[in-house]
C-alpha cells in the first residue's frame, strides 16, 4: 500500500502557520501573471523608446512563453534537489531581479530580463499545483480555485492600471513595470518562514515517477494536450480579440473593454471549477462544458456584425476561466502525490506554453493568407473541438500512472 505520511498534517501545521501559508500561496499566484499582462498596453511606448520593429516588439510578449516551454519539465527537479519552498524563493528573487533588468534603457537588457522573469514564472507555474497537492491534500480543489482566482485577479489588475501608472503618474513604461517588483519583494519576504520546511518533501523517498514512464501515459498526454489548446485559446484570444472585433464595427476603445470583460467574467469560473472538480468522481462532464464555450464563444466571432460579440465574450469568457482551472486541478487529480503532480504539470506546462506561442502566430499567418477572419477562426474552433475530446478522457477518474490493480474506469 502506498505511503501516505507526506500527506498529513504534522504539528508544524499550527493555525497561525498554515494561515501564513495560505497567504504564502495567494501572493505567488497573484505574482504569476503581472509581469506578462502589464506589457501589452505599453508595447507600443517600450517600441516608440527604444526604436523597436513590431517584429521584435512581439518578443517581449512571445520570449515568456518560449521560456516557459524550456523551464517547464526542468521545475520539478529544482524541486526534488532543493525542495519546493527554496525553489520558489529563489523563483521569486529571480523574478524581482528580471523585472528590475527589463526595465532598461536598451533592448538587450529587455530581452535578458524578460526571459529571466519567464523562467521565474515557469518554476512557479509548475511548483506550486505539487505544493499544493503537498501541503493541501484533503482542499486541493478549494486552494486550485484560490490560486487559479488569485492569478486571475490581478492578471487583469495589470493590464487595466498599466497605462494610469504609465501615464497617469507620470512614471513612464519603465517605472510602470518596476511596480511590479515590489508585488514579488512582498511575496519573498512573507514566503521566508516557509523556508524551514524546504527539505522534506525533495528528501521524501518513493514518490517519484520516471519522466519516461510519464510521457508514455495516454492520460498524461490528454492531460498535456487539454492544457495546451486551452492555452492556445487564451493566447490567441488575447492576441487576437481586439482586432476582430474592431473589424466587427467596434472602437478601439469598445474592444479593449471587451477583452477587459472577457477576463473579469472568467474570475468566478476560475474559482468555483477547481472546487467543482474536486468533490465529483470524473471530471468529464466539466471539460465538455469548457469545450463547449470555447466552441461557441470562437463560432460566435464568426458573424459578420456586432449583433453576437457580448454573448460571444461571455461564452469565451466563462470557458476560458473554467478551462484553465481545470487544467491546473487535473495535475492533481490524475496524479498520486506531489512529486507526480509536479512532473505532470512540467510536462503539461512545457508542451502547453510551446502551444500557446505558436498558436497567436499561426492564426496571424492564416489572416494574412485568406484576408478574412473565417479560416483562422475554423481553426481554432477545430484544436476546440479536439480540446474537448482530450479534455474527456483526461477527466476519468484514472491516475497517469496506475496501480498494478485496475483503476477506476
Amino acid at each position: 500500500m502506498e505511503n501516505n505520511n507526506h500527506t498529513k498534517e504534522t504539528p508544524s501545521f499550527q493555525r497561525k502557520h498554515f494561515i501564513w501559508l495560505i497567504f504564502g500561496v495567494i501572493l505567488l499566484a497573484a505574482n504569476l501573471r503581472p509581469a506578462l499582462t502589464s506589457v501589452g498596453p505599453l508595447v507600443s511606448s517600450i517600441r516608440d523608446d527604444l526604436h523597436l520593429s513590431n517584429s521584435v516588439a512581439g518578443l517581449i510578449t512571445t520570449l515568456p512563453l518560449i521560456a516557459f516551454a524550456i523551464m517547464s519539465p526542468l521545475a520539478p527537479k529544482l524541486g526534488r534537489k532543493l525542495g519546493n519552498e527554496l525553489t520558489l524563493f529563489i523563483a521569486l528573487i529571480a523574478l524581482i531581479i528580471g523585472i528590475f533588468i527589463r526595465s532598461s534603457s536598451t533592448s538587450v537588457p529587455l530581452f535578458i530580463g524578460t526571459a529571466i522573469l519567464g523562467l521565474a514564472i515557469a518554476i512557479c507555474n509548475v511548483l506550486i499545483p505539487g505544493l499544493i497537492k503537498h501541503k493541501f491534500s484533503k482542499k486541493v480543489g478549494l486552494m486550485t480555485g484560490i490560486y487559479s482566482s488569485s492569478m486571475g485577479i490581478f492578471a487583469a489588475l495589470a493590464s487595466g492600471i498599466s497605462i494610469p501608472l504609465s501615464h497617469g503618474l507620470g512614471l513612464g513604461w519603465k517605472g510602470s513595470l518596476y511596480c511590479w517588483a515590489v508585488l514579488a519583494a512582498i511575496a519573498a519576504v512573507i514566503w521566508i518562514p516557509q523556508l524551514r520546511n524546504h527539505d522534506k518533501l525533495s528528501k521524501a523517498k518513493g514518490e517519484g515517477i520516471e519522466v519516461g514512464g510519464l510521457w508514455r501515459s495516454p492520460l498524461a498526454w490528454q492531460v498535456t494536450l487539454y492544457m495546451g489548446l486551452q492555452s492556445m485559446g487564451f493566447y490567441v484570444t488575447v492576441a487576437w480579440l481586439p482586432l476582430i472585433l474592431q473589424d466587427r464595427g467596434l472602437s478601439v476603445s469598445a474592444a479593449g473593454w471587451m477583452l477587459s470583460l472577457l477576463q473579469f467574467i472568467s474570475l468566478p469560473a476560475n474559482f468555483l471549477i477547481p472546487v467543482i472538480a474536486d468533490r465529483v468522481s470524473n471530471q468529464k462532464w466539466l471539460a465538455v462544458m469548457t469545450g463547449f464555450f470555447y466552441i461557441a464563444g470562437f463560432a460566435g466571432l464568426m458573424v459578420n456584425s456586432t449583433s453576437l460579440v457580448i454573448l460571444s465574450v461571455i461564452f469565451l469568457g466563462l470557458g476560458q476561466g473554467s478551462a484553465i482551472s481545470l487544467a491546473l486541478s487535473l495535475f492533481g487529480l490524475r496524479t498520486k502525490n506531489a512529486h507526480q503532480a509536479a512532473e505532470l504539470s512540467g510536462m503539461a506546462q512545457s508542451f502547453g506554453y510551446l502551444l500557446a506561442a505558436i498558436g497567436p502566430i499561426l492564426f496571424g499567418f492564416l489572416r494574412d493568407l485568406t484576408h478574412t477572419w473565417l479560416t483562422p477562426l475554423t481553426f481554432i474552433i477545430i484544436t476546440s473541438v479536439i480540446m474537448l475530446i482530450t479534455g474527456y478522457g483526461a477527466g476519468r477518474n484514472k491516475y497517469v500512472i496506475p496501480d498494478k490493480e485496475k483503476d477506476v474506469a
